[in-house]
């Protein structure tokens, strides 16, 4: 895609711009990720599920029909920012277990991701520039002419939304919280015993939201850089191969 857009200037150039297309999402994500996480405690989880959603749809045919690398940044600029489901989702993950399967329905998380990963691979391959790969049936589509990789991002919104009208129609909000009347309201059984027994009938407060210092513990300061450390392995082989893969032999 990087050298139908003609932005690289040298056959070698076109790693390093292939390389921003690819980072831009999971910087972007890094910049908002924790704000949908926020968000989603005060609306919900099922109202940020759904806008990610949408988000990933228009992100996914704004690249589609990109023409040049400026647009195509942007598109997955825009897929970065929209990606901030994937907390929100394991947060509804726990909300709806317990001790007793929380481990086994995190584990579908990753399966799943795979899944999706090994699928959306294969078929960006398969259906990227249908018109010179399969001239028989789309030689003459003026449509995949112009936008040579709409197709793939086209069945990958189809999925995309499948998924949004489930959201829409089946998933309910896993997030329960008290009313503040109930929190503020006392129970009559309450009255006339005494401050330490009385206090114990009172409902509990809300919890306070901590801020990142405080949750920055060592615990979870090493659970992040090993998870970092695993992140930039896995990128640095999924991003090296396509590279290497479509690369002249007369570059290297």
């Amino acid at each position: 895609m990087v050298a139908g857009l003609k932005v690289a200037k040298d056959p070698e150039d076109i790693a390093l711009y292939a390389g921003m297309l690819f980072s831009s999402f999971s910087f972007c994500q890094t910049l908002t990720v924790m704000h949908w996480g926020r968000l989603s405690d005060r609306i919900g989880r099922r109202p940020v599920l759904l806008f990610g959603l949408t988000g990933y749809l228009v992100s996914f045919l704004l690249f589609g029909v990109s023409r040049s690398f400026a647009w195509a940044l942007a598109a997955r600029c825009l897929n970065g920012l929209m990606a901030g489901n994937v907390v929100v989702i394991k947060s509804a993950f726990a909300e709806v277990s317990d001790d007793t399967n929380r481990a086994r329905i995190m584990a579908l998380l990753p399966l799943i991701w795979n899944v999706g990963s090994a699928a959306g691979a294969t078929v960006g391959g398969l259906f990227a520039d249908p018109v010179r790969q399969y001239p028989r049936w789309f030689g003459h589509s003026q449509l995949f002419r112009t936008f040579p990789y709409l197709l793939p991002c086209l069945i990958g919104c189809s999925v995309t939304a499948c998924g949004l009208a489930m959201g829409v129609f089946m998933l309910e909000e896993t997030l329960v919280r008290k009313p503040a009347s109930q929190l503020a309201r006392s129970p009559p059984a309450s009255q006339g015993l005494p401050a330490t027994e009385s206090s114990q009938l009172l409902p509990a407060k809300a919890p306070q939201q901590r801020t990142v210092r405080q949750l920055l513990t060592p615990t979870v300061a090493l659970v992040m850089a090993t998870s970092a450390v695993s992140s930039l392995t896995m990128a640095m082989g999924q991003q090296a191969y396509p590279i290497f893969a479509a690369s002249d032999v007369a570059i290297g």
